[in-house]
C-alpha cells in the first residue's frame, strides 16, 4: 500500500489539471522531546500546523485543515501518517468534511487515508463528521497498517445528503472502506458500497433504516480478557442509553461500534462517549479531549 501511494504522488505532481490533486505525508519520530513531527511533504491544499501537547510531550495532536471545505468532481486526497516506534499521534479535523454535488460527468471525488503504525505506537483518528451532498460520486478509503503492538482507535461519522434541508442522497453514489492489517495480515474490513442498485440500503432494517448518518468506530487490538467483556457492556449500556440505534461486537481482538442516527452531533457523542472508555483500556492513558472540539 505504501508503495502504491507513493506511485499515485508522483502522478499527482505530474497532473496539471484544474482539479485539486493534493496530498499530505505526515512523519512521527520519538526523540528526548516526546512525540514530534519530523517530516511534512504535502501539495495542494490540505496541510497541518505544529502539533499540540495537551497531554505532555508523549502525545501530539494534529489539527489536518482542507481550506477548500470539501471535495468537489475530480478531487483526489492522499493523506499518509507514518508513525515510528514509541509514538503517540491523535489526529482530528476542526470542522465537518464535505463532498460536493458531482459534475454531470459524474467524476470521482476521492479520498485516501493511509495509517501506518510501527512497533508500541498508538494512533488515533477521530475526524469529524463528513457530509456527502446530495448527488456525489465519492470514493473514501481508510487503510491501517499496524505492526506489532500497535495500537489504533479510529471512527468514520458520514451523513448522506443534507437533512436538516430536507434532501436526500439523492442519485449520488458512495463507496466506502475501512480496513485493518496487522504484520500484513487483513483483520478487520468493512465495505458500504450505494449506487444505482443499492439505495435500498438507506431503508433497509439491515441497512440505515431510514436515518441518513452511519456511524463506525474501531478500537483494537485487544488482549483477550475477562476485562474485555465488562468493557463491552460498559460500551452497551451507552449505546442503549443513547437515542440512536447502536450496537457492538468483537471481531477478533477488536471492538467495533456501528450506528445509525438522525443527527451527526449525537452520534459524535455517543462515540467520544465510548472513546473515553476505550481509550484507558486499550492506551492505558485517560481520554483528553481535543481542544478544537469545543470551538
Amino acid at each position: 500500500m505504501k508503495t502504491q501511494n507513493l506511485a499515485l504522488q508522483e502522478e499527482i505532481k505530474a497532473d496539471e489539471s484544474s482539479y485539486w490533486h493534493a496530498f499530505l505525508t505526515l512523519g512521527f519520530s520519538k526523540t528526548v522531546r516526546g512525540t514530534v513531527l519530523k517530516t511534512c511533504d504535502h501539495k495542494g491544499p490540505l496541510y497541518v500546523q505544529k502539533p499540540f501537547y495537551p497531554e505532555g510531550a508523549e502525545t501530539a495532536h494534529v489539527y489536518l485543515l482542507h481550506p477548500p471545505g470539501g471535495l468537489v468532481s475530480g478531487d483526489q486526497l492522499i493523506i499518509t501518517a507514518n508513525l515510528a516506534e514509541n509514538t503517540h499521534v491523535l489526529i482530528t479535523t476542526p470542522g465537518a468534511g464535505r463532498v460536493y454535488r458531482a459534475r454531470k460527468d459524474k467524476t470521482l471525488q476521492h479520498q485516501i487515508t493511509q495509517l501506518n503504525v510501527a512497533k508500541n505506537s498508538l494512533m488515533e483518528w477521530l475526524p469529524q463528521e463528513t457530509i456527502l451532498y446530495p448527488n456525489a460520486h465519492t470514493r473514501l478509503e481508510n487503510c491501517i497498517e499496524l505492526a506489532d503492538d500497535a495500537k489504533f482507535i479510529g471512527w468514520e461519522i458520514t451523513c448522506f445528503g443534507l437533512p436538516a434541508n430536507k434532501e436526500s442522497f439523492g442519485e449520488g453514489h458512495a463507496e466506502q472502506g475501512f480496513q485493518i492489517r496487522q504484520n500484513g495480515r487483513l483483520k478487520v474490513r468493512e465495505r458500504l458500497v450505494i449506487d444505482d442498485n443499492s439505495h435500498s440500503i438507506f431503508h433497509a432494517k439491515a441497512g440505515l433504516d431510514g436515518q441518513p448518518i452511519n456511524g463506525l468506530m474501531i478500537a483494537g487490538p485487544f488482549d483477550l480478557n475477562s476485562h474485555q467483556d465488562e468493557l463491552i457492556d460498559t460500551l452497551r449500556q451507552h449505546c442503549s442509553d443513547h437515542s440512536s440505534l447502536s450496537g457492538v461486537s468483537l471481531v477478533d481482538e477488536y471492538i467495533v461500534v456501528r450506528s445509525v442516527h438522525d443527527d451527526s452531533e449525537q452520534m459524535k457523542q455517543l462515540f467520544i462517549q465510548c472513546w473515553r472508555d476505550i481509550r484507558p483500556a486499550l492506551m492505558n492513558k485517560n481520554a483528553c479531549v481535543p481542544r478544537i472540539w469545543a470551538t
